[in-house]
């Protein structure tokens, strides 16, 4: 039987039967309370009916309402209030649990609120169990992400003979399956004469569709002698995951011409199809993006956030004008506050600048920002080079009443990180009363990316949740990034042995990069080699990565030749072998490299910094061109170089990496977008967040040896910690140490 543990678990039924007190129950009988409570509950009004509840005769309180509230709480994932519930039973209906049906309702309630070791506890203490007890606990598993556990738990029901699993538990447990355990499921689900049934039928084209098993799933949906509105939906998500837009259009369109309505589900898949395909033309996806627009206009599902922002996305992503459209918005009624998170979806990730003027904006429009609207500002807040925007988000989060929201709490940890604020991020976290896999994967990442890995390791060992995909790609990361290679050894091979899960692609290229990093490159090679899937561009960019350090040219070709065939737009292949001609002196092969680039139309990221400065971001390019202060920053830069070299400041001219001289390449890395960046700081020390004790630089690409070189030193003269977020990690320089330990 389950039992109170603590005190801070349990919502205070004093306080909640001393306040806001409703009527007495019309009539004398259990039933007259039933109804009165199913007449709140159906209004939406749950606390009411608990307060109702509490404040009646005990002699009036029947099973039947019992299980109603257990079973309101589970669908609105009210935990606190069925904790309570719960325990309040315990006090005055003892016997209540031994009831199977209201038992079933308290594991449906634990199990759909993630408390599965509350539900397992009753459920393994049952006298009886039945068919629904199963699937309640099955359910549970899966929708927790634990496949292993669901798929374990239906193979224990289908050893009980006295409950036969039925189509609702096939259904439940298949959301959870792999491709293997897919399939024996769906011979099984053959031998039991369930084929027929339109719910299982759906679940097995997700469960392939998800497992990227489109054809089969294309093949079960033809089969379908009635097919339902959940049945076009997953096949359209399934050929949306496969990145089959055409495909996924096509079965669209079918749909609408035969009659079929669509719902939020069918849009989200739709648009989601537009985003990455591989088999659609960008013109025909634009028309065909407003097209699919204009329906929603037209019935009206536009005014749902998540489908405005799924048209936002692959309207933009598509190359459609978001400035043109934000015009055509303002021309419309639809200007609420579904309206404005949308807007500011669309730029959260490409412009947060743009986004967070949205944002004021809205402010002055006197629209109330909702849960969604703040998850989104905050979003784009991790775009930016200090935490004072995320801070002051924080404070309109607290003033709103949104302090204790789990998902708010997770973005607030995510902008934290990505602004240089580990400390904050920590904050956060250490103050969240509940936390799911998010929060712990993105504090374990948050560590990670600040050099942090011991103390992400340490973390991890106090996670009280199942870790998942994401908590291994954030501890391998964290590995990575601080050179510890027999530790993320350890945590590689503990994946499928402890935890059964088993390594993907991301995993891959993390060990990869740990081995390579480490200059075990012949291992990394192997690794490689004994994939169970292709190798993808991360994986082979983390090979190249390492053979850039350890000018291992050979195996830099092969990985460069594996680059342009998957990729053959993007500049890094390129880059990377003339980097390495060029640190071996071979000058004439790395220009061959650069005139191959050029041919090919290719064009290299131009390396460049950003710092904020009052409330404006200055952009920072090599040379400090087009900045209005290049002539004055500049000098000031010559000071400090002087003042540094005095204290034993040496340039690193390998890093310049072009057949010039020697003068020519100290000049071209004095110039370095993230030195020019630190100068105007100095120059602007009273503008800065945090007076100037704290320097924060933001940088696209790598930095160079040279610049991380200059910064340690810079930052023990100076006095200043000095930050560096670059395309890879952060850097926290200070009396001359960097957190990343010269491994980088």
């Amino acid at each position: 039987m389950l039992r109170p543990t603590t005190r801070a678990c349990l919502f205070s039924i004093r306080s909640l039967s001393s306040s806001n007190l409703l009527p007495a129950v019309a009539g004398n009988g259990p039933d007259d309370l039933l109804n009165e409570v199913l007449l709140l509950s159906s209004r939406g009004q749950l606390q009411e009916a608990l307060s109702l509840f509490y404040n009646s005769s005990p002699q009036l309180h029947s099973l039947q309402t019992y299980a109603t509230l257990f079973h309101e709480c589970a669908r609105r994932g009210y935990l606190q209030q069925g904790l309570s519930l719960h325990h309040f039973m315990l006090a005055h209906f003892p016997n209540g649990t031994s009831d199977l049906f209201v038992t079933n309702h308290l594991i449906n309630m634990y199990s759909k609120c993630g408390y599965l070791q509350h539900a397992q506890q009753l459920f393994d203490e049952m006298p009886e169990r039945n068919v629904v007890s199963w699937t309640a606990l099955v359910s549970g598993y899966a929708q927790c992400g634990q496949n292993a556990e669901s798929f374990l738990l239906f193979s224990d029901m289908l050893a009980d003979r006295r409950s036969r699993p039925n189509e609702f538990a096939f259904t439940s447990v298949l959301s959870s399956c792999d491709d293997l355990r897919g399939k024996q499921l769906h011979a099984l689900v053959l031998k039991m004469g369930l084929g027929a049934s339109v719910y299982v039928a759906n679940a097995l084209i997700t469960m392939y569709s998800k497992n990227y098993k489109v054809e089969e799933a294309w093949t079960l949906f033809k089969s379908l002698g009635c097919s339902t509105q959940v049945s076009w939906n997953s096949m359209i998500a399934g050929f949306q995951l496969a990145k089959l837009g055409m495909h996924a259009i096509g079965v669209f369109v079918k749909m609408h011409q035969e009659g079929v309505g669509f719902n939020r589900a069918t849009l989200l898949s739709v648009f989601s199809s537009l985003c990455g395909s591989n088999d659609i033309e960008t013109d025909l996806g634009l028309k065909f993006c407003f097209q699919v627009y204009c329906l929603s206009v037209k019935t009206g599902f536009i005014s749902e956030v998540e489908v405005a922002t799924a048209f936002m996305k692959a309207y933009s992503e598509l190359g459609g004008d978001i400035s043109e459209f934000y015009h055509l918005f303002l021309e419309t009624s639809c200007q609420d506050i579904i309206f404005w998170t949308s807007m500011i979806t669309a730029f959260a990730e490409r412009d947060p600048v743009k986004a967070f003027f949205l944002y004021r904006q809205l402010m002055r429009e006197e629209l109330r920002p909702d849960l969604y609207t703040f998850s989104i500002v905050l979003k784009a807040c991790a775009g930016f080079v200090t935490e004072q925007h995320a801070s002051a988000i924080h404070s309109q989060v607290i003033k709103a009443g949104f302090e204790d929201d789990k998902v708010l709490r997770n973005a607030l940890i995510h902008a934290y990180t990505r602004c240089g604020s580990i400390d904050l991020s920590k904050k956060v976290f250490d103050e969240m009363r509940y936390r799911d896999l998010v929060s712990w994967n993105s504090v374990l990442k948050a560590y990670g990316l600040h050099g942090k890995a011991k103390e992400a390791l340490r973390l991890f060992q106090q996670m009280d949740l199942k870790p998942d995909t994401a908590t291994f790609v954030a501890l391998l990361s964290a590995c990575s990034h601080s050179g510890m290679v027999e530790e993320g050894l350890r945590i590689f091979d503990s994946m499928f042995k402890n935890h059964s899960i088993t390594p993907q692609l991301d995993h891959y290229a993390c060990m990869v990069d740990i081995l390579g990093r480490a200059g075990r490159i012949a291992e990394a090679e192997e690794l490689i080699s004994r994939m169970p899937m292709e190798p993808d561009s991360v994986v082979w960019s983390a090979l190249l990565g390492s053979c850039r350090k350890h000018g291992e040219t050979q195996l830099a070709k092969i990985a460069v030749s594996k680059l342009k065939q998957m990729d053959p737009e993007n500049s890094l292949g390129y880059v990377q072998m003339s980097n390495i001609y060029s640190s071996g002196g071979r000058f004439n092969e790395a220009g061959t490299i650069r005139k191959e680039m050029d041919g090919s139309g290719v064009k290299k990221e131009p390396g460049l910094s950003w710092i904020e400065v009052g409330n404006l971001v200055h952009e920072f390019a090599s040379g400090g061109r087009h900045h209005p202060q290049r002539d004055a920053i500049c000098t000031k830069l010559q000071v400090l170089i002087g003042q540094l070299k005095e204290i034993g400041y040496v340039p690193e001219t390998s890093s310049a990496l072009h057949d010039i001289e020697e003068e020519h390449k100290q000049e071209q890395l004095f110039h370095h977008s993230e030195k020019m960046a630190l100068v105007f700081a100095l120059m602007n020390e009273g503008d800065l967040h945090c007076g100037g004790n704290v320097i924060r630089i933001m940088k696209n690409i790598r930095i160079c040896v040279d610049c991380h070189n200059f910064m340690k030193l810079a930052s023990d003269f100076l006095q200043k910690e000095i930050i560096v977020r670059d395309s890879n990690r952060f850097h926290h320089f200070k009396n001359k140490i960097c957190s990343c330990n010269d491994y980088w």
